[in-house]
């Protein structure tokens, strides 16, 4: 996404004096980092994480408390109390911090900093997704109790192939050792390089100011960023934002799906409800098998007829939805957007099945959104609900809605890969 001619509006990422754990006051840096928030979907997977280490940072980002309030001034008072004993300890310069996710033939390399924030329609920071506004009203709260950037945002940004700017930057750190290298149980090695020369910090920020950028990941973050931005003068700290910012020209994103979890509707009742607005036809498992037939629907579907597909699950078997009513799509999904916007899966999924068919709430008590297939199928089965499988978007689908200033259906991309929470974080009171 790179833009033509000179500019200085575009991207302004700043360096910032990085609050980072001490390696002499944990057991180990994997053990203290964490996906980010939303990723963090299971009672047992935070369990997992909260006796991982004492110290380790899901207690900042899902504190648990008896209300929301206490939630966050218990992530407020650990935050500060570990700062206090010098767990978590402030870098002495600011710096823009080259983060590297590596993992078979997976590998990830951008800039950590702390970026000037903009609303979308200044065409800077692009979102495509929808917001849910108690997810954003929940992490304004934690954010204003901690007064710190506790986990970077993953934006997306065009560079032009060349190792130039930024992307020389980066190529020139990774010839040096390392603050930090740890590999997480997921098997991926994280590294880190402090950039603190004026010169590099310069050139890397020329470069930056002829981009705009798509967000990856973090639109609720984002949106905190700039509702807290707005409650306070300006200039100050809380005009920036902690993110990662990837060159995808350079390395690609991988893209997946988010699926959805409807704990109160039975999946009798959700084939039931059906009718004759899909095709339903039952799939023979395991689970990988089942989702090749989910990946592999457009192949089968009617000729010049809408291919979306579903995957439902929850009864221990699989049931795939595919060729879709034309006439039930016409009714009920929205005009006057994009045909790209019109035949999304998930736009489809809400404003058909979810809104018409089923008649689901739309609120956190009856749709949750989970990452891992295999946990939203077994959360499914355990409650007795219904999970919705979901196909990913192309990047290219979504990053072309961006750019026309619309947004998908929340929670319809899951880009990675994600960045480690607890690498490094941004006090705002120092930065």
């Amino acid at each position: 996404m790179t833009t033509t001619g000179p500019r200085n509006d575009g991207l302004r990422l700043s360096p910032f004096r990085g609050l980072r754990y001490a390696p002499e006051r944990i057991g180990s840096l994997a053990a203290v980092t964490s996906p980010p928030y939303d990723v963090v979907v299971r009672p047992d997977g935070l369990r997992h994480l909260e006796t991982a280490d004492p110290h380790n940072i899901v207690r900042l980002i899902l504190p648990q408390a008896a209300s929301p309030a206490a939630r966050h001034r218990q992530a407020a008072d650990t935050l500060h109390r570990w700062q206090a004993e010098g767990v978590l300890r402030t870098d002495p310069e600011p710096a823009l911090y080259v983060y590297e996710q590596r993992a078979g033939d997976t590998l990830q390399r951008g800039l950590i900093g702390a970026l000037r924030l903009s609303r979308p329609e200044e065409g800077v920071v692009l979102p495509h997704e929808d917001v849910m506004p108690d997810v954003v009203a929940d992490r304004a709260d934690l954010m204003r109790e901690t007064a710190a950037n506790l986990e970077p945002l993953l934006l997306s940004y065009r560079g032009d192939g060349t190792v130039s700017g930024a992307v020389a930057v980066i190529e020139r750190a990774i010839r040096r050792a390392p603050l930090l290298s740890t590999t997480t149980e997921d098997g991926f090695c994280h590294r880190l390089w402090a950039v603190t020369d004026p010169a590099e910090l310069a050139e890397a920020g020329t470069d930056l100011a002829r981009r705009r950028a798509l967000i990856a990941d973090g639109h609720h973050r984002w949106a905190t960023y700039l509702r807290l931005r707005d409650e306070r003068p300006s200039p100050g700290p809380w005009d920036h934002g902690l993110v990662l910012l990837v060159d995808t020209a350079r390395y690609p994103l991988r893209v997946r799906a988010i699926h959805r979890l409807l704990e109160r509707l039975p999946v009798p009742d959700a084939l039931r409800a059906l009718k004759d607005a899909f095709r339903v036809r039952r799939i023979d498992g395991p689970l990988p098998r089942a989702l090749d037939v989910l990946h592999t629907s457009s192949a089968a579907a009617a000729p010049g007829g809408p291919d979306n597909a579903f995957l439902l699950a929850g009864d221990g078997g699989f049931h795939l939805l595919d060729r879709p009513d034309p006439e039930l799509l016409a009714r009920t999904v929205p005009a006057g957007r994009p045909e790209a916007w019109r035949t999304l899966d998930a736009t489809v999924l809400h404003s058909v099945l979810l809104e018409h068919v089923w008649r689901i709430p739309d609120g956190p008590e009856d749709i949750r959104y989970i990452h891992d297939t295999e946990a939203a199928v077994e959360q499914a089965e355990r409650h007795g609900g219904t999970a919705v499988l979901m196909r990913p978007v192309h990047e290219d689908t979504v990053r072309g809605l961006a750019e026309q200033g619309v947004t998908m259906p929340r929670k319809s991309t899951s880009f990675g890969p994600k960045p480690a929470t607890g690498l490094v974080l941004r006090d705002l009171d120092q930065n």
